[in-house]
């Protein structure tokens, strides 16, 4: 199982993204299965909609997302993630990312397909 972060799910979607020959190489080719949490989406599908319209927002959520588990963050993992947050307010990591890192670290995932360095700060092994 690998952990994909909003960074990855933005990249495969803009062809203008530097990393989007990367992202669709490793996506396609990837035999694991993919995982991402209910925040990462919302946090992707805001960012999409809002830079690359409302087409590649739909195509994310019907075309994209369907073939990507979810999982939905309860009120434990909320709590810890922003525990964490506040105690590392000055890093650079956002309030979705401190969930990221929850989940993977719960579940026992060590590998994230994203473009954000924050993950490899935290331990985890960046694809691709």
């Amino acid at each position: 199982m690998i952990f994909i972060d909003t960074s990855a799910l933005f990249a495969l979607l803009d062809r203008d993204d530097e990393a989007h020959a990367r992202a669709r190489a490793f996506f396609e080719g990837s035999p694991r299965s993919l995982i991402t949490h209910n925040y990462a989406v919302a946090e992707t599908v805001a960012l999409v909609h809002r830079r690359l319209g409302p087409v590649p927002a739909r195509s994310f959520l019907e075309d994209l997302l369907p073939s990507i588990a979810i999982r939905w963050v309860d009120q434990e993992i909320h709590r810890a993630a922003v525990s964490a947050f506040l105690a590392a307010v000055r890093r650079r990591a956002s309030l979705v990312d401190w969930v990221s890192f929850e989940i993977m670290r719960r579940e026992g995932i060590d590998h994230a397909f994203t473009f954000d360095r924050d993950f490899a700060a935290q331990g985890f092994t960046l694809v691709p």
